[in-house]
């Protein structure tokens, strides 16, 4: 075996044993996706996530980032698609995945060097840079492009993070993953409550429920209202549906993304009337400050609403008239307006 593909071996054998699921190696160079990306940034799929197009020149070649970067390790990390469903999308019900990815990456890095004896050039993403890592984990033999946009591994499912570590080192590739294994299943886009998969492998993230309760700063359209049912952050249902996720999906092993049990079968009743304080403390270190405290209250009122309980009128009552945001206020007038006429119905 070359000394190239011992250290291209040791690495993998490392990445592994961090707790990584997959783990495979890619060359950096032009972006197989870039144009296709480009294009669905311009037909105005990505709504109010202007933040992607930025870095245009990274994205188009993963050589850019640092001088002399020229492999990438790809891994993936298992997050539970054997939990039940909820509220609160599976990814988010535990700690920030962004910082248990970069930690394991920073481990990896270090144990490179060690093995090597030397300083090593690395960045790693976590979907919070301008690499389409998607298109990196295809070019490592991590899976394929799924009908639902996600990247589909045929172990594993689809119910895992993706994360790279770029390094100027010369490492033997992986060979891509080719072959499309979705065949003529249309069950993700059956599915969807809003419709947002327009054609396969095509998301309009502005019909997105995911989109629309973490991303999207504004109020959440009248006519899609409804189809968010119960959900508050996030949303699982493309990947719910999906055969290789029923058939493969594995349980959790990081114990560092562990759920928080207020967030399997959260209070939403508790949650809407938090203040920011209470909102920054109750979501201390978890992915879902995301949608800030107004994004959350705003998604909480509709789900109330969805849900029909009248057990909820007190709290809706309270946020329609005291919430400081009018936009909360707006969201919970009109749930509180939908109980009200259930109520009437009945």
């Amino acid at each position: 075996m070359s000394d190239r593909a011992q250290l291209t071996d040791f690495i993998k054998t490392q990445a592994l044993g961090l707790g990584f699921d997959l783990a495979g190696i890619a060359t950096l160079g032009p972006a197989q996706t870039a144009d296709e990306f480009e294009n669905w940034l311009s037909f105005g799929y990505a709504g109010e996530m202007t933040y992607l197009e930025r870095g245009a020149e990274k994205r188009r070649d993963t050589r850019l980032p640092f001088p002399g970067v020229s492999s990438a390790v790809v891994v993936a990390l298992n997050y539970d698609g054997t939990a039940p469903d909820g509220p609160i999308a599976r990814y988010a019900r535990g700690d920030d995945y962004h910082d248990v990815m970069l930690d394991k990456l920073a481990s990896l890095h270090r144990a490179i060097e060690s093995h090597l004896g030397r300083e090593v050039r690395g960045k790693a993403y976590v979907d919070t840079g301008p690499i389409l890592e998607r298109d990196l984990a295809r070019k490592a033999g991590l899976g394929w492009f799924g009908k639902n946009t996600n990247l589909i591994n045929p172990g594993i499912g689809s119910y895992f993070f993706i994360g790279s570590l770029l390094l100027d080192l010369d490492l033997e590739p992986d060979a891509p993953f080719e072959t499309d294994r979705c065949g003529s299943c249309t069950r993700c886009l059956d599915a969807c409550p809003t419709s947002a998969l327009i054609a396969p492998r095509v998301l309009d993230a502005t019909r997105c429920i995911s989109y629309l309760t973490i991303e999207s700063r504004s109020a959440i359209p009248l006519e899609l209202r409804e189809s968010l049912g119960n959900l508050v952050y996030g949303c699982d249902i493309c990947q719910e549906v999906c055969p290789w996720n029923v058939s493969f999906s594995r349980e959790l092993a990081a114990p560092e993304l562990a759920p928080r049990e207020d967030f399997i079968a959260p209070d939403l009743a508790e949650m809407l009337l938090d203040d920011e304080d209470g909102f920054r403390e109750r979501f201390r270190n978890s992915p879902m400050t995301r949608a800030k405290r107004r994004g959350l209250a705003r998604n909480i009122a509709v789900a109330m609403g969805n849900r029909g309980d009248s057990a909820d009128i007190p709290a809706l009552t309270r946020s329609s008239t005291d919430d400081p945001d009018s936009m909360v206020r707006e969201h919970a007038s009109w749930a509180l307006e939908k109980l009200q006429g259930l109520a009437v119905i009945r």
